[in-house]
């Protein structure tokens, strides 16, 4: 079985677990406040289905999305459909990023940053989203660093999603590889539907995780052309980071 970005069955769990306008940690309300002086278009990069995508628009901002799933954006179609929206949606990987526009604002929420598995592909996304952004234009975006666990092989869980027309997912995952040195570790989810007690959908999952230390990130983006980088702690403006268990939350600009 070949591995897939975010399918059918991820997708399907993912929208029953992170329900739109669900704010983690306050983070709609962050990225919300933040933007709402924007007049030009802003661009939610790695938009998924919508749960940040949506409040903004209903916010009353321009915006548009773009994720590397068609499975992500079709759902995200649909949710802005059944509320009356139609934003710009594309379908595009960072790294290879090249829309019509040049935008005020460009978020990244959630840490899904850290889900470019390659350093060097990571700063190709940034100079593609650096290229995006009108001069003056801001990146903002939420990382954070990983648990504990760095042994390959370890069992990372179990869970089982009930879904709204009786059948439920299963979800399995294990850890496959980690690298301390290396700042980055992957796992292995399995997600199997089942309908009235037989196997009817498998999906297999390579998610991987790279990260970065708080000043080292800082150092990525000043060295890639960003100015007046800022980072707060846990979507809290002035917030200095002071542990490893919280999110860091950067704004940058476009000389």
């Amino acid at each position: 079985m070949s591995f897939s970005y975010y399918g059918e069955l991820c997708t399907e769990v993912y929208d029953l677990t992170k329900k739109i306008g669900q704010s983690i940690n306050g983070d709609i309300e962050y990225y919300r406040d933040r933007l709402l002086g924007c007049q030009g278009r802003i661009l939610e990069a790695m938009a998924g289905s919508g749960r940040v995508l949506i409040p903004l628009l209903e916010a009353g901002l321009l915006a548009d999305g773009v994720d590397a799933s068609p499975d992500m954006l079709a759902s995200c179609r649909r949710r802005c459909a059944d509320r009356g929206l139609a934003p710009e949606l594309y379908l595009s990987s960072l790294q290879e990023l090249a829309l019509p526009e040049r935008y005020e604002a460009i978020l990244v929420p959630a840490g899904s940053f850290l889900l470019i598995e390659r350093r060097e592909e990571s700063l190709q996304a940034l100079r593609r989203l650096y290229d995006h952004l009108l001069p003056g234009g801001r990146l903002m975006l939420d990382l954070f660093l990983p648990d504990a666990d760095f042994a390959p092989g370890g069992f990372a869980g179990s869970s089982a999603f009930p879904l709204p027309d009786g059948d439920t997912i299963t979800m399995e995952g294990k850890l496959a590889e980690a690298d301390l040195f290396g700042q980055y570790k992957v796992s292995y989810i399995k997600y199997e539907k089942w309908r009235q007690g037989k196997l009817v959908a498998t999906e297999l999952q390579r998610f991987a995780l790279r990260w970065y230390g708080v000043e080292e990130f800082k150092l990525v983006l000043e060295s890639l052309g960003f100015a007046d980088v800022t980072v707060c702690a846990d979507f809290e403006p002035g917030k200095a980071p002071s542990n490893a268990g919280q999110q860091y939350v950067y704004e940058a600009v476009r000389r």
